[in-house]
């Protein structure tokens, strides 16, 4: 009898297979799974978004084909999870990237340059040129930034505004002109250099705050209503284009709730997002963070898929990145590690209090152990009162965290999501603080201590968005200047690498059983890459693009070979815009 019904079963279970016919297989393929290391299969079914089940070709050809179904042969390259940056600000700069003249890539100041004058030759009177981070010195062969008589000799008459870092700007003199700036223009924790005579020289810089570089950003120029819907959906695609399918949206300064996410959610409802986009909400008002936060526990439900993101999954809506100002861990490796407020712990002891008690999760940007020991006190005494027991929590960054903090944040149920910051500055680091004699951030301590880890870039307004870029970092810790920053015995492993921007990263939006592997049940997003990531060396790992990627199962971009599976997105708008001339990163 026993066996009579396990026969049944079986076949109950076949039957039920057969029914399930795929609405896409990807077979002959070098197909990573990534539930566990050098686990490859051939194929992969798919249907209404979800994975049906991977194998061999010739078993999911045969169980999962009918007429209908799409085929794509691989070809024997390598398919991976989607990738899923745990920290980028991707709505944000959906919304500027059409104004933007991105250095992601380039090679030479010279070209940088060139590049310069040649969009202030395409564009209006009355409109900024604008460069805004995503590059440094160490990346151009000249080794050296640009100098202000540069930029004026190359754009003489048309504003331009260059962003370096989070710690420096550049403002050329029409640009000076067109904002009125005189000696008298001040803002709090910055410095606008002048020279012998009391003239401005076009030099930002930061010091305590870059106030006076993000006030000066939010005058220029701005993209329309129509041009923002473009901008973001062009942006979203250069993501797909580096495999990208998923990104946690760490809000930020002048993004607003619920006016900045309009476009994004339009997109959704539309049906054009070719991202799954979680995010966070960022308290804007110095002073009123606890307000703002009261009032978004009370109106707006976590989990919840507002349509920001592709169907069968969810938002997971939390505080953060900054939760108050006074708790601003500002990074700036041009100038010493400020000191917090006195008043910071004050400040963010009731807004955590509030989120505990609502079982909000949320994130915080931490740059120094220093900081993150205060704010650790903060989480500690609210815990005892009101246990965390499963909140989902994280601080951002956290290059510094000393080991016996990374005990407490184990302790407390945290994260950490790690960007390669240092990627960019680990050169200024060396000149302030020495060598490092450990990983930083200490990643690999982090990892055998059991704290849930994902990565990402913090793109854009430091670094790139390439994650390919990030990827190279997390596999050598050398920088992109060719420092070895990292002690070469701390780099991870591909495997280890790959999954911390796969189901590394899902954890910090509530989705690990979702996504971040190629196995039966989750969702069908991933790549099909340029190159073999596995076999690459580690300097090569930079060239890698997708061919081919698929969000919920469905092609959001394709490429080389596979260029005619392509969904049509619209052109490019405005007509001056450098994404039409100069695309984002640069080969």
């Amino acid at each position: 009898m026993k066996n009579l019904l396990l026969s049944i079963l079986f076949f109950v279970g076949l039957l039920s297979q057969a029914q399930q016919k795929a609405d896409l297989i990807i077979y002959n393929g070098k197909i990573a799974t990534m539930q566990k290391q050098n686990e490859f299969v051939q194929a992969i079914a798919i249907k209404d978004g979800i994975i049906l089940d991977t194998g061999t070709e010739k078993n999911i050809l045969s169980v999962y084909k009918s007429s209908e179904t799409k085929l794509i042969d691989a070809k024997g390259k390598t398919v991976i999870p989607g990738l899923n940056d745990s920290h980028m600000h991707v709505i944000r700069e959906g919304l500027n990237y059409n104004a933007e003249l991105r250095w992601d890539g380039v090679k030479t100041l010279k070209r940088a340059m060139e590049m310069l004058k040649e969009q202030a030759a395409r564009t209006p009177d009355g409109v900024w040129i604008k460069v805004i981070g995503g590059w440094n010195e160490f990346q151009f062969e000249e080794k050296r930034q640009p100098t202000i008589d540069e930029i004026n000799a190359a754009v003489p008459d048309k504003p331009v505004f260059i962003t370096y870092l989070y710690g420096k700007a550049f403002l050329n003199k029409k640009g000076i002109e067109v904002l009125g700036y005189t000696k008298d223009t001040k803002y709090e924790g910055s410095l606008l250099e002048q020279d012998a005579n009391g003239n401005l020289t076009g030099l930002m810089y930061a010091k305590e705050t870059p106030k006076a570089i993000y006030m000066t950003m939010g005058l220029t120029t701005k993209l329309s209503p129509e041009e923002r819907v473009n901008s973001s959906i062009q942006y979203n695609h250069e993501l797909n284009r580096f495999g990208l399918t998923s990104v946690i949206d760490a809000a930020g300064g002048s993004q607003n709730f619920p006016a900045d996410y309009v476009t994004s959610l339009e997109l959704a409802k539309q049906n054009k997002l070719s991202l799954r986009i979680s995010y966070y909400l960022f308290a804007q008002q110095k002073g009123k963070e606890l307000q703002d936060y009261e009032k978004w526990v009370a109106t707006t439900q976590i989990n919840k898929n507002d349509n920001l993101i592709v169907a069968n999954g969810y938002v997971e809506e939390g505080a953060g990145e900054n939760i108050v100002a006074s708790a601003a861990d500002f990074e700036n490796f041009l100038e010493p590690r400020i000191v917090l407020s006195d008043e910071m712990e004050k400040d963010l002891e009731p807004i955590i209090r509030l989120l505990a008690k609502n079982k909000w999760p949320f994130r915080l940007h931490a740059t120094y152990g220093e900081s993150i020991d205060r704010m650790l006190n903060v989480f500690e005494k609210v815990n005892k009162e009101i246990p965390f027991n499963g909140l989902r929590w994280f601080f951002d960054h956290a290059e510094t965290i000393t080991p016996s903090e990374l005990e407490r944040v184990k302790k407390l149920g945290g994260g950490i999501a790690v960007q390669f910051r240092m990627y960019y500055q680990g050169e200024l680091y060396n000149k302030l603080y020495g060598a490092p004699k450990t990983q930083l951030p200490p990643i690999k301590k982090m990892l055998e201590l059991g704290i849930p880890v994902g990565a990402g870039t913090d793109a854009t307004r430091i670094s790139t968005f390439n994650p390919w870029m990030s990827l190279h970092w997390l596999l050598t810790g050398i920088t992109i200047g060719g420092m070895q920053f990292w002690p070469k015995d701390q780099i991870l492993d591909k495997f280890t690498a790959l999954q911390l921007y796969t189901s590394g990263s899902a954890w910090f939006s509530g989705e690990e059983k979702d996504k971040g592997k190629l196995v039966k049940g989750m969702y069908a997003d991933l790549a099909i890459l340029s190159d073999d990531y596995f076999s690459l060396k580690p300097d090569d790992i930079r060239k890698i693009e997708s061919v081919l990627t698929v969000v919920n199962g469905k092609i959001v971009y394709a490429s080389a070979e596979y260029k005619a599976l392509s969904p049509e997105i619209p052109a490019v708008i405005p007509d001056w815009s450098p994404v039409k001339y100069f695309g984002g990163y640069q080969k």
